[in-house]
């Protein structure tokens, strides 16, 4: 076994002084774990600052031609390229000051394992961007996590902040890489950043203006070892934050994160409820989104935001759970100064990605709808509450996650259960125990030719009035390349269906 390689005080020191672009880059000797969107634009950036770079990646550079590309790339630029398994089992033999790690590599990944032993700091992509933002005058840093609904709430965020006049992007987990928005040459007036619990988990010195935790549920265990670190890293966002921390009422957990972080002084937790809001909280009164946390007289006064009805853009209701989403994001936009009338001008702007509650089609008086990224059991309980009567279309890769509370908490909405994927057989049985007179039907098919099935079979069990929910509670790689995949074959189904006039 080799010797251990530890951290000199001067490497350390200098590594505590890189906490913006102007810094000093020149030489850093940095291993860049992942060629990626993220890590070529962390190689990119360490490049640019005159820092030594080696990419390490599992993959071979023609695995795709977006890994070519990005391969030729950095070639060009001087980075030193790495490409292979054997490269990602172990720590390289050169001097290596710093690993910057892809947000999908876990901490018992081999080449990071080793890293830590040998005292290597490892740093994510999004603490390496915060890292590099400019020394004055940089975008202040609105960030959202939680288990489910951050995309929405994200991009809702960057409707509302566009809506007030602000140049303003959606970063981080959401798409963009956040390095990508923090070297954009046109700097930004806001970044609303999407945080992922493997993002936060190998970040540390991120500050954000405002910070948000919707929701915590068990998912990603395997990756962070336990679910009590997997809320750990959740907890992060709050880390340093300057101005609210914003919470949902109604999960316990977010407020305990909060009451466990540091923040700056000054700072306040606000949250928000579906319900009516007490002073420093939004909430809904009537129909009204209203804020009773950014307002003058907080105790006898309240502004309204918004109307329910503001959401509902091209879907025909509004599930609670994008008001949920609503509300979490007019609360970072308060807290950062955002008057109501840009709150529900974003709002009304918003249009929600696909496969997220979106209406395929109605046949017979029965609508369909695809949820596919509802790929958690937490995220599906979210959909089924949206709707009375559901015929109920899921399976897929379970992950682990226990599905005995979601199927007992929707027992009574259920009209009938299509069932797919891999792991479909732990469904049935909590359908077994918790509703055992609904009628399920066992769709044994992994290819993805099934869909047509699947919808066929839900159509026969709805009654006029239904919802025909495809809400898997489970991940797609079973039988799809990604939930949009899923979310397309039910949706292309769903036509043919209509098409043939059953």
């Amino acid at each position: 076994m080799g010797r251990r390689r530890r951290m000199s005080r001067s490497n350390t020191d200098r590594l505590d002084s890189l906490t913006h672009r102007e810094a000093d880059w020149t030489g850093l000797r940095v291993l860049v774990a992942g060629l990626g969107v993220s890590g070529f634009a962390a190689a990119d950036a360490l490049l640019d600052r005159g820092a030594h770079v080696i990419v390490v990646d599992g993959s071979a550079s023609d695995s795709s031609p977006a890994m070519a590309e990005r391969a030729r790339i950095l070639e060009i630029l001087d980075a030193e390229l790495r490409l292979g398994p054997d490269h990602v089992s172990r720590m390289p033999s050169d001097p290596v000051d710093l690993v910057v790690t892809s947000p999908g590599w876990a901490p018992t990944q081999p080449l990071l394992a080793a890293a830590a032993e040998a005292g290597v700091p490892i740093w994510g992509e999004v603490e390496l961007a915060w890292r590099m933002r400019p020394l004055e005058g940089a975008a202040p840093w609105l960030t959202v996590t939680g288990t489910n609904g951050k995309t929405t709430t994200v991009q809702m965020l960057t409707s509302i902040l566009r809506a007030a006049g602000e140049r303003a992007i959606s970063a981080g987990n959401v798409g963009t890489p956040i390095l990508e928005a923090v070297m954009d040459p046109q700097p930004f007036d806001a970044i609303a950043v999407e945080l992922s619990s493997f993002q936060l988990h190998w970040s540390e010195s991120i500050r954000p203006q405002a910070s948000a935790c919707l929701n915590v549920a068990p998912d990603h265990v395997d990756w962070h070892g336990s679910y009590d670190e997997y809320a750990r890293a959740k907890g992060k966002v709050y880390e340093g934050t300057e101005i609210a921390c914003i919470y949902n009422v109604d999960d316990p957990q977010t407020e305990r994160l909060v009451e466990d972080a540091d923040v700056q002084e000054g700072c306040r937790a606000v949250g928000f409820t579906l319900g009516t809001p007490a002073p420093s909280m939004l909430g809904v009164v009537g129909d009204v989104l209203a804020d009773r946390a950014f307002v003058e007289q907080r105790r006898h006064a309240a502004a309204e935001l918004a109307s329910i009805d503001d959401l509902r853009g091209d879907a025909p209701d509004v599930a609670p759970h994008l008001v949920a989403n609503a509300l979490a994001a007019a609360a970072l936009a308060r807290a950062h100064g955002v008057e109501p009338g840009a709150v529900r001008a974003g709002l009304k702007a918003f249009r929600p990605e696909a496969h997220r509650i979106a209406h395929v089609a109605t046949i017979h008086d029965i609508r369909f709808v695809d949820d596919s990224k509802a790929t958690n059991p937490h995220a599906a309980a979210a959909s089924l509450t949206a709707y009375e009567h559901v015929v109920w279309i899921a399976g897929g890769l379970l992950k682990g996650a226990d599905v005995d509370d979601l199927v007992r908490a929707a027992a009574a909405r259920l009209r009938g259960v299509v069932l797919i994927g891999r792991d479909r057989a732990q469904i049935a049985e909590a359908l077994a125990r918790h509703a055992p007179d609904v009628p399920v039907v066992d769709v044994a098919g992994t290819d993805t030719g099934v869909m047509d099935r699947v919808v066929t079979e839900a159509a026969k069990l709805a009654q006029a009035g239904d919802v025909v929910l495809l809400a898997p509670a489970a991940a797609s790689m079973d039988m799809f390349a990604n939930y949009g995949a899923r979310g397309d074959a039910f949706a292309e189904a769903v036509l043919r269906h209509s098409a043939s006039g059953e």
